[in-house]
């Protein structure tokens, strides 16, 4: 039996294309409470769709007229769509540059917690000065030392996911005991920027470790992957070349991750493309499903689309690509797996700090 490929989307606005907003089957206001993402997520979800990501920036959206200039926060949507989803997976983009490693790992725990095992999080870096000024505590840095800084963020994050024991909460009235403390433990990590000393303040999540996604598109991010449950791996030039070295730092799940604009007239497609930024399929279904099946070829995992337009593209990658593909027997059926991990065919890390751990 032929491997299946893992499918996803992702939630940027009303789309990648900055104009996206302007269309007129666009509530702009929609953008701005949430209730746009929801209604992509929810479609996408019941169409068999994996998993989510939301893009995010600690820079603010630039002030240009005729486009949007606020961005909501994507931890903050993830965790408005979670209770209103059931088996898709949500990965906010969290910058870690400038962030407090324990404050970050404390809400993916959080979002983990609120979706019952279906979080996790795209780790970026920044190395912009408008960024270090919106936080204010430290100068821009070069890109390679984010990115080690990074993998620093990543590691005692699933330290900190792993201070507490999964039968570490007791709850025993009668005795009066909430927890068991030699099942809660302390850190105790150094990095050269940061030292955390622990344990969490939340315990551990359904899933141990949520899922952790980096996006490489720089030699400093390929480096950084190897700390990755997941990688989105954007453009298609030189693939199973990017593909293999990805591979080689150990990376369990690579996506490449493409821009498309759907539409299966060419006439209304050109319109709708022209002053674009890039894009990587401008088309129909047919054609994108062709591309999908030679980019499985080239080794990826999956495929991670990131729409033109939210409320144009979604309807069609549910109700059209996903259908197309399951149908090609590119993708499986709609999957029911209880978290995300299992939904990817990843397993449950083991606690390295319980008794009889090897790690």
């Amino acid at each position: 039996m032929s491997r299946r490929l893992i499918t996803a989307i992702e939630i940027d606005g009303a789309g990648g294309d900055p104009r996206a907003w302007r269309g007129a089957e666009v509530d702009p206001a929609a953008i701005l409470t949430g209730e746009l993402a929801l209604r992509a997520v929810q479609r996408a979800e019941a169409a068999g769709v994996d998993l989510a990501t939301f893009t995010d920036t600690l820079e603010a959206p630039a002030d240009v007229p005729d486009q949007v200039s606020v961005r909501l926060d994507a931890l903050g949507l993830a965790a408005r769509i979670a209770p209103a989803t059931e088996r898709i997976g949500l990965l906010p983009t969290i910058t870690v540059t400038h962030t407090e490693p324990f404050h970050v790992q404390a809400a993916v725990a959080t979002l983990d917690f609120v979706s019952s095992g279906r979080g996790g999080w795209v780790a970026e870096v920044s190395t912009s000065a408008e960024a270090a000024a919106v936080i204010g505590r430290r100068e821009p840095a070069p890109v390679a030392d984010t990115w080690r800084e990074a993998r620093y963020v990543v590691d005692v994050s699933r330290r900190l996911w792993d201070s507490w024991e999964d039968d570490a909460i007791i709850r025993d009235a009668s005795t009066g005991r909430f927890i068991d403390r030699d099942r809660i433990h302390y850190v105790d990590f150094e990095s050269p920027t940061f030292s955390i000393k622990g344990p969490s303040i939340v315990p551990r999540s359904p899933q141990g470790h949520p899922l952790t996604a980096i996006r490489v598109s720089t030699p400093e991010a390929l480096e950084a992957a190897a700390e990755a449950d997941l990688v989105l791996l954007p453009g298609t030039t030189d693939l199973a070349e990017r593909v293999a070295a990805v591979r080689s730092v150990g990376a369990p799940r690579v996506l490449v991750s493409v821009s498309v604009l759907l539409d299966e007239d060419p006439a209304a497609a050109a319109v709708r493309a022209d002053g674009a930024t890039h894009l990587d399929h401008i088309g129909g279904v047919d054609g994108l499903a062709d591309l999908i099946g030679k980019w499985k070829e080239a080794g990826v995992d999956g495929v991670h689309l990131r729409p033109a337009s939210v409320e144009l593209d979604v309807p069609v990658i549910a109700d059209r690509l996903i259908p197309l593909l399951r149908a090609r027997k590119l993708v499986g059926p709609v999957d029911r797996a209880a978290t995300l991990r299992n939904r990817l065919g990843l397993r449950r890390p083991a606690n390295r700090y319980a008794v009889g751990s090897d790690r």
